[in-house]
């Protein structure tokens, strides 16, 4: 389960409306701030109890629909089918109401499996006080019960009953696989096609101790700046961040694009809507509070920023100036939370002259409280290749790393018809490397084109998508996957495969054999983008891409399983440690022409590195100093 979270508790919006047989809405009630609880009653009946401070209401669920298509942005709806009301939760943290919806589903059908409803006559006649306790956490046997039910149900000869659009009936709890092409967040895991979904109680991976700290600092209203190296698990600590608040005054933003879709969110530069950031600051206000531009200033009360260290210092302090003119407000950055998140040692901002960085912006400290560090790397397991990654972070090569690096130019790392992906530092080096190596292949070439949810408006996706609007292949073409597909089988994003044909019929969809064993026919998958004015966008097309070469930028949050790395052109300081730490291990790596002085790391990030470590070790003993002083004082009382 999720820790800190009560399963059985959500605080949200939450409109509760009657309904007539036809469906027609006769009555409503907004909750603004409501807060909505599992639980059960003195007869030991399922209750759903909404409360706004003031006189709760008690609902039992007897028969139930589940509304989830929309649970991703933190909106679902229950429906109480025989009493003709529903609950509509809305601005609920998604991964509260995910973890919920899924405890009510099991739940409930845990109960049907062995409840016993007593009859009015009965209740009446039992003398029974009025109360009402919160269910107790999911058990595994909770789980057994609602499964076995299932199998009854499935035994038995389908039943007409009333079954929403595209809700999930419940009393037997139906709950709706998703299509293929949904992006529908069920509560409940689909493992079998031609039978119900098996359900399975509610399982996060496991924050680290260090990311746990981060989170509460976020959770408790503080100004976040988190860093640590590559592989120290940032981008998931997003995700969990950005499904723990509200969605309607979160904003999730990043400074390019394929970051942005990483965490499901939009680029910092469409948020803001101010262009570049070059115009004067008064004409930049103008700017944001256009139409549209100017909702998402006035809604926002949570901004993320992934990968800041490639926006520019002084486009942070125009933005921290603009949030307080919109939000007439003396408070930095106009009283927006800030969680801001990336490695100043990485790739730094493009810049015609010499870049500043976001640290350096004037309003940087006066607008970040807490800055803590990630330390536990988990892309890379072999200790000595953390060790050697880590000392050319800090741009640090000594004769050792050289030597290390150097003879990686002669492993073989191809296997099984899997070549290793090159990477480079420039654009253009990588398209010529692709169309040129998928000519050379024989065979008939195949051609897949996305599908645009607004063709208008195919530069927007293509700046945030991972995928192209148009993908060639052949057998034998080197691809890489794009997206988390099934994470313990081994199909992540940026895991390494060739294809090996093209299933018959007219789809023709391509096979492709990874280096993880596996061999598997993909499928369209469908990506979605956020837009100007709350406007969502999708792109569906297989999550592949050429892998024959890749630039060093579109590789940030990829791990990679054989990679090849040409460092003659590197250009930048960071650059070289990000094409590094892509692999996932030294023997996966072949540097074909390393030469120590393309490392290199920026003297300005490295003392802001150190200084920030020597705030935390102060901060760190003034804490021990504290804790260690109230315990003497407890000893002396």
């Amino acid at each position: 389960m999720l820790p800190g979270v009560d399963n059985a508790e959500l605080q949200c919006c939450a409109t509760v409306e009657r309904i007539s047989a036809t469906g027609q809405t006769t009555k409503r009630q907004v909750i603004r701030k409501a807060v909505v609880t599992l639980g059960r009653n003195e007869f030991q009946e399922m209750v759903l109890r909404v409360e706004d401070g003031k006189v709760p209401q008690s609902f039992i669920l007897r028969e139930i629909q589940l509304f989830t298509r929309f649970a991703r942005d933190g909106k679902s709806t229950i429906r109480l089918v025989p009493d003709h009301i529903q609950v509509l939760i809305s601005d609920c943290p998604p991964d509260r109401l995910r973890v919920f919806l899924k405890t009510l589903s099991i739940k409930h059908q845990a109960w049907q499996q062995t409840g016993k409803p007593l009859g009015n006559r009965a209740k009446l006649l039992s003398g029974l006080p009025h109360s009402f306790e919160t269910i107790s956490p999911l058990q595994q046997k909770d789980v057994q019960k609602a499964n076995a039910l299932r199998e009854k149900v499935n035994l038995q000869p389908p039943s007409k009953g009333l079954q929403g659009r595209d809700g999930n009936k419940a009393g037997g709890l139906q709950v709706k696989r998703q299509r293929p092409d949904s992006t529908e967040s069920s509560p409940v895991k689909a493992l079998h096609p031609a039978k119900k979904p098996v359900l399975t109680l509610p399982v996060a991976r496991k924050l680290s101790k260090e990311q746990t700290m981060v989170l509460s600092a976020v959770l408790s209203g503080k100004n976040v700046f988190f860093t640590g190296s590559a592989g120290t698990g940032k981008s998931f600590l997003l995700k969990r961040i950005v499904g723990s608040l509200p969605p309607k005054s979160t904003y999730a933003t990043a400074s390019t694009g394929v970051a942005a879709c990483h965490i499901g969110g939009t680029t910092l530069h469409a948020f803001a809507g101010i262009g570049s950031g070059s115009a004067p600051l008064e004409q930049c206000v103008d700017l944001a509070q256009r139409p549209g531009v100017l909702q998402h200033w006035t809604s926002c009360r949570h901004l993320i920023i992934d990968e800041i260290s490639m926006v520019e210092g002084e486009y942070f302090d125009k933005l921290e100036a603009i949030a307080r003119s919109i939000k007439r407000s003396t408070e930095p950055f106009g009283g927006i939370q800030l969680i801001v998140c990336g490695d100043f040692l990485q790739l730094p901002p493009v810049s015609k002259g010499k870049a500043k960085f976001c640290f350096q912006a004037k309003s940087w400290r006066k607008c970040i409280h807490v800055n803590m560090e990630l330390t536990d790397v988990r892309r890379q397991t072999d200790k000595s290749f953390i060790s050697l990654l880590q000392a050319v972070r800090v741009g640090r090569v000594t004769e050792d790393v050289t030597a290390r690096l150097m003879e990686t130019a002669y492993h073989t790392i191809e296997r099984d018809g899997i070549l290793a992906t090159r990477l480079c530092t420039h654009k253009d080096d990588v398209e010529l490397t692709n169309e040129r190596k998928l000519e050379q292949l024989l065979g008939a070439v195949r051609v897949f084109e996305a599908v645009d949810s607004d063709p208008q408006l195919v530069k927007h996706i293509d700046a945030q998508s991972p995928v192209g609007r148009v993908l060639q292949l052949k057998v034998g073409a080197q691809v890489m996957l794009t997206k988390n597909l099934d994470v313990q089988r081994g199909l992540v994003n940026g895991a390494r495969g060739v294809v090996v044909g093209f299933e018959p019929g007219n789809k023709g969809l391509p096979r492709v054999r990874f280096l993880c064993g596996l061999t598997e026919a993909m499928k369209p998958e469908r990506w979605m983008f956020k837009a100007g004015g709350g406007l969502y966008l999708s792109r569906q097309q297989l999550p592949l891409k050429l892998a024959w070469a890749i630039s060093i930028h579109k590789s940030q949050g990829m791990t990679l399983d054989c990679v090849e790395i040409s460092l003659s052109r590197v250009f930048e300081s960071g650059q070289a440690y990000v094409a590094l730490s892509r692999a996932r291990s030294l023997e996966g790596l072949r540097v074909m022409d390393f030469d120590p002085r393309v490392v290199r790391a920026d003297p300005e990030v490295l003392q802001f590195y150190r200084r920030l470590r020597k705030e935390r070790l102060l901060m760190q003993a003034s804490m021990d100093e504290y804790i260690e002083r109230a315990n003497q004082e407890n000893e002396y009382r």
